[in-house]
């Protein structure tokens, strides 16, 4: 069984500014900023929160199904994501868009100031899940996308029984309260960082209990500070992994979504998935861009294993493949 991701499929545009934001944003004046920041490096990157999660998949041992709309500019982005694993024939290509592009400039702080540019993005409602066989999925995710095709996603994974994870992350901003509100209906999780959790409970007028009434878990990720895995039963604290540098915080959301997945399709328990989930954002923590790393099963299970332990599910898991 396949997991299949759905979501933006971009190219990075990385920048870093040698200070803090904070230092130039005048408090009286917030009603009229007009401010310019000179960046020492800018890299492109290839991105977007569906391809991501689909490549962090595929470190992990899955092949995931990839599905998203792609522009003109995608043909070497597709070969290195098959190069890796991933199953691009979800993906559709528009000729005359270009691929979405997110810009990125991150502070001292790790503080990002950034713009999306949605490309072939937009056309994204156009492609359908019912293009694949229900039996060959075993999990799919909403992630943040075109927000018509989240709508209609979520929708077909109802009507498929399709179990799946909703994941809002910046679309909660776009999304209507009601909107929301039925993207979690069904959920096997939500899944949030902590200020979109705040968000999505101020727009739906819900909060953590009302959440857990329609789906079975929400995942609310802290950043340093790890995660928490609340179920109707009990919270269970997940912590981070301490990296061994910090680079680039990019897609560090999108690695702990994946290791989570990978848990969740095999059945493991909610806090062995979020573990799998807090080592594999480690890895992007430590690199600069979010599809710039690399590790064997091996070398994951024994860093996962000195960190938190000795398992014999997570050991099981990645020496069956």
């Amino acid at each position: 069984m396949k997991i299949l991701v759905t979501g933006s499929i971009a190219f990075d545009f990385l920048m870093s500014f040698p200070g803090k934001f904070s230092d130039h944003f005048l408090p009286d004046k917030l009603d009229r900023i007009s401010v310019s920041f000179l960046v020492d490096s800018l890299n492109q990157r290839k991105g977007g929160c569906a391809a991501n999660i689909a490549y962090n998949l595929a470190l992990l041992g899955e092949r995931p199904l990839l599905m998203g709309s792609v522009g003109k500019d995608f043909a070497s982005y597709r070969k290195d994501l098959e190069n890796v694993g991933v199953d691009t024939s979800g993906t559709r290509e528009f000729e005359k868009e270009y691929t979405a592009s997110f810009f990125a400039n991150t502070d001292q702080e790790g503080n990002q100031i950034a713009s999306f540019y949605t490309g072939a993005m937009q056309f994204a409602k156009e492609l359908s899940l019912r293009d694949f066989s229900r039996k060959d999925i075993g999990l799919a995710i909403i992630s943040p996308n075109d927000p018509d095709a989240m709508i209609k996603y979520v929708r077909e994974c109802r009507e498929m029984k399709i179990p799946f994870i909703y994941d809002p992350g910046q679309q909660v901003v776009r999304l209507s309260g009601e909107e929301l509100r039925r993207g979690a209906e069904g959920a096997k999780a939500v899944i949030v960082n902590a200020y979109e959790l705040e968000l999505f409970k101020k727009k739906t007028d819900w909060d953590h209990e009302d959440i857990l009434r329609f789906s079975e878990a929400v995942v609310e990720t802290r950043g340093e500070e790890g995660s928490v895995i609340q179920t109707r039963e009990k919270n269970i604290e997940i912590p981070a992994v301490s990296p061994q540098q910090v680079l680039d915080p990019t897609g560090v959301g999108d690695a702990y979504r994946a290791g989570l997945m990978k848990g969740m399709i095999h059945g493991l328990s909610w806090e062995i998935s979020g573990r799998i989930g807090s080592m594999a954002a480690a890895y992007v923590l430590e690199t600069d861009g979010p599809q710039s790393h690399s590790y064997s099963t091996k070398e994951f299970v024994d860093r996962f294993c000195h960190y938190f332990g000795e398992s014999e599910d997570v050991r099981r898991l990645f020496s069956a493949e």
